[in-house]
């Protein structure tokens, strides 16, 4: 079996960012580890805490810069951990800097994790913050119209099952969805998800996550495509996307083909893969595929932002 092909800089890096591969014997502690306080944050924005139901305690960070007038485009954030880790402080920093980079609001959505809730827990979750949001725009001086949708890794697969979502129920208008190597595909059949050495995100690892999150389900013929995104048939009348992974993740094959096939149902969609870059290339700060890989993502971010505007002028 072939294995990982890591770029150099990256290759010298990797014992300092040891992952273990996540079981429920160590669950707990990895989550412990993860709930490390951000720094670096700036006090140009502003960030409240809201409960959006009292039932489940799903919270939904909104940040703000303190400047902004009038209502603005948002990005709703869907954080990463593979369905079993993480929360709403993980985005603090990317919106700490969006935000004052696009005169937007941030929101992160913290939904609740499995295995202690399986889909559709946490999807339903991630469906209630983006309503929440839409129902309160005017307190938050959110534009409705004019918000986008992305996370990274499961919280990338997140943002895909929402979009699908959103188009089912027609509820919700959204204008792009960001997926930054989503984990959409729990059969694990592709070649990618099967390298040997697989860094950051093991081929162990996926398999524990996907069976958390789908419960009962998993390795059944009855997964339905919100549930796993790249089973979808029909991926047609969703928005603009942009899907990036690193060629030496996991989940390469399974984006590429998912971007493939929303450009075929004629979803305007902008592919990037970086050869060598691994899972979770973002926690190897000072690389030039890192910042290349993270640079590129923005850029895209901000000129939805940009159309968005120049659209909303037009009008």
């Amino acid at each position: 079996m072939a294995s990982v092909e890591l770029d150099p800089a990256i290759a010298e890096m990797v014992a300092s960012v040891p992952i273990p591969t996540i079981s429920a014997d160590n669950l707990a502690a990895l989550r412990a580890s993860f709930a490390t306080p951000v720094v670096g944050l700036s006090d140009a924005v502003e960030r409240t805490d809201h409960v959006i139901d009292t039932d489940t305690g799903v919270i939904v960070r909104v940040h703000r810069p303190r400047d902004l007038v009038g209502p603005a485009p948002c990005f709703y954030s869907i954080h990463g951990g593979g369905y079993v880790l993480g929360d709403r402080g993980m985005d603090d920093l990317k919106l700490d800097r969006w935000c004052q980079a696009f005169g937007i609001v941030g929101v992160s959505v913290e939904y609740r994790r499995a295995p202690e809730t399986p889909y559709p827990g946490p999807l339903d979750d991630c469906y209630g913050g983006l309503q929440w949001v839409v129902d309160h725009h005017d307190e938050l001086g959110v534009d409705p119209a004019c918000i986008g949708i992305g996370g990274v890794s499961a919280g990338g697969g997140l943002a895909a099952a929402l979009g699908l979502l959103a188009r089912d129920r027609g509820e919700i208008a959204l204008r792009f969805q960001l997926l930054d190597c989503p984990m959409i595909d729990d059969r694990q059949t592709t070649s990618s998800s099967r390298l040997d050495g697989l860094v950051i995100w093991s081929r162990e690892s996926n398999t524990f996550g996907w069976q958390a999150y789908l419960g009962e389900l998993y390795g059944t013929d009855d997964i339905p495509y919100l549930a796993a995104p790249a089973r979808c048939e029909d991926l047609s009348g969703l928005a603009p996307t942009y899907v990036c992974v690193g060629g030496s993740d996991g989940f390469r094959d399974e984006d590429i083909e998912f971007a493939l096939r929303l450009g075929q149902a004629g979803v305007a969609t902008e592919l990037h893969v970086y050869p060598g870059a691994p899972h979770g290339v973002a926690m190897f700060a000072g690389t030039d595929v890192t910042a290349r890989y993270t640079g590129d993502a923005t850029a895209w971010v901000g000129r939805q932002f940009d159309a968005i505007r120049a659209a909303s002028q037009r009008e």
